[in-house]
């Protein structure tokens, strides 16, 4: 009787149901999101039924692997909470005025004698403040695509100069659902993870404004640049807000709860709650119920400029309901990857050359990149390989920072760089681009911002090493802390 009960014991998984299991998601994210062009939640949830049929088949009863999910689910409970705070943020935030003036300040940089450097500046101010790169192209990025078409400048550089600007306030910005979905898979909080960001992500900053400096300046054109597209959205903040300096304090409160290490989540609603007290100060009709209403649905801006009207209506708890299922969904994958030893198993197999930390580094940015390839969306190329190598960083004693870096790094950065990747068909379609190739080299923020992280690695800049009291939270499923 005894034997008959161990041998129904499960089983550890060969090598190759592993990768059956993968290359099961793999296909079917392919072929729903590149063929019939539909939202990633569904083809990951199928990828949930390929893990759970293999579990199933190793030897797990049902319960067993209804647990791994809700386990799962459970490990990104502090990003699915600070991604519920974050949507009403941005609602108080857009009602008080505080987005708005950011952005407008932003196109105030413009100059058409260093138009290029001046595009990264202003989609990187708009992509800070609102924590979305698409709305940032969609809006921002649009218009100035027609100043550039009247300053003759060449498409390809237009394009990648807004892609430049629009990913660094991405990448930075703690409004962004990759910049909180990148440190839940590692390990770590989103302050300690931008915190860690910052060294690598400005040096390649600042080899785009270099690169578009130089360039606009060879190819500058005195002729008169057609600004009135953007004069029509600075007019719009204005007819519709109370622009104020003032108004740029919830952000600096924010920033000031990072500097004094407060935990993400009192810190960013210290953020809605000052903007919240802010808005009927300064904004007409910004009553209690107008705040409920942003903070739970978002804002809806109606000004009758559909550009503005489309970069200012969003926020709310309701408008971050996409990012937060499909973290629970892929949270339901990786969990049971997990538990029943799937990703042990290709983790060894990929990482038993590995003997170094900037190895490492570079694994994790080339599975980042895989995923982009593979599995054409930009979540899944951070939440899969986040839970992927968090194993292996805990295993080398390696901060769950710099494992979040390189999700960041590799991961949302090159995504609009694959032709059939969701970011890059969405840029094409916004921009009236024909082809990915046409701005491809000239992404230079993109491009550039892997490579650095990589090279960094070498001299310890974005390696950094766990001390013993951190490993032991790392070890327990803690977060881990600059």
């Amino acid at each position: 009787m005894e034997d008959n009960v161990k041998a129904k014991e499960p089983r550890a998984p060969k090598l190759y149901e592993a990768i059956a299991t993968f290359l099961g998601l793999v296909v079917i994210m392919s072929v729903g999101i590149v063929v019939f062009e539909v939202s990633p939640h569904i083809p990951m949830f199928i990828g949930v039924i390929f893990a759970a049929l293999m579990a199933l088949r190793l030897g797990y009863k049902w319960d067993a692997v209804e647990s791994m999910m809700i386990t799962g689910i459970s490990r990104a409970m502090q990003a699915i909470l600070i991604l519920m705070i974050v949507g009403m943020l941005v609602g108080t935030w857009i009602l008080s005025g505080t987005i708005p003036t950011m952005i407008y300040y932003g196109l105030k940089l413009l100059s058409p004698s260093i138009f290029l450097v001046a595009t990264v500046l202003i989609c990187s101010v708009t992509s800070l403040a609102t924590g979305t790169s698409w709305g940032t192209m969609g809006t921002m990025g649009l218009a100035l695509m027609g100043i550039a078409a009247g300053l003759g400048i060449p498409v390809g550089p237009t394009a990648g100069a807004i892609l430049s600007g629009a990913y660094f306030g991405d990448k930075l910005s703690p409004l962004s659902d990759t910049t909180n979905l990148a440190p839940a898979m590692a390990g770590t909080d989103v302050f300690s993870h931008v915190k860690f960001m910052m060294k690598a992500t400005i040096t390649a900053y600042i080899i785009a404004l270099v690169f578009f400096g130089v360039y606009g300046f060879m190819h500058a054109n005195n002729g008169h640049a057609d600004t009135s597209q953007l004069d029509i959205l600075v007019n719009g903040i204005k007819d519709n807000f109370n622009v104020n300096p003032i108004l740029l304090l919830p952000p600096l409160v924010v920033i000031l709860a990072i500097a004094l290490k407060m935990p993400a989540i009192p810190g960013i609603t210290l953020g809605v709650i000052v903007a919240a007290i802010m808005a009927p100060i300064f904004q007409n009709g910004a009553t209690l119920g107008a705040i409920f209403e942003s903070a739970m649905n978002g804002f809806t801006m109606e000004s009758g400029i559909k550009a503005l009207d489309t970069l200012l209506t969003k926020g709310g708890l309701m408008g971050m309901a996409e990012s937060i299922l499909m973290t629970m969904i892929a949270m339901m994958f990786g969990g049971i990857m997990e538990a029943t030893g799937q990703l042990n198993v290709i983790i060894n197999a990929i990482t038993k050359y590995v003997k170094s930390g900037p190895a490492l580094i570079g694994v994790t940015e080339l599975t980042c990149i895989a995923s982009n390839v593979t599995m054409p969306e930009q979540y899944i190329s951070i939440l899969v390989p986040g839970r992927m190598y968090a194993p292996a960083y805990r295993k080398a004693g390696m901060h769950p920072v710099a494992l979040s870096n390189a999700l960041e790094s590799a991961g949302t950065v090159t995504s609009p760089l694959v032709p059939w990747n969701t970011c890059a068909i969405y840029i094409k379609k916004t921009l009236g681009i024909q082809s990915t190739a046409v701005y491809f080299p000239w992404a230079i923020f993109n491009l550039a911002m892997p490579v650095i992280t990589f090279l960094f690695a070498f001299v310890g800049i974005t390696i950094k090493k766990m001390t013993d009291e951190e490993q032991k939270i790392a070890d327990e499923g803690g977060l881990v802390k600059l």
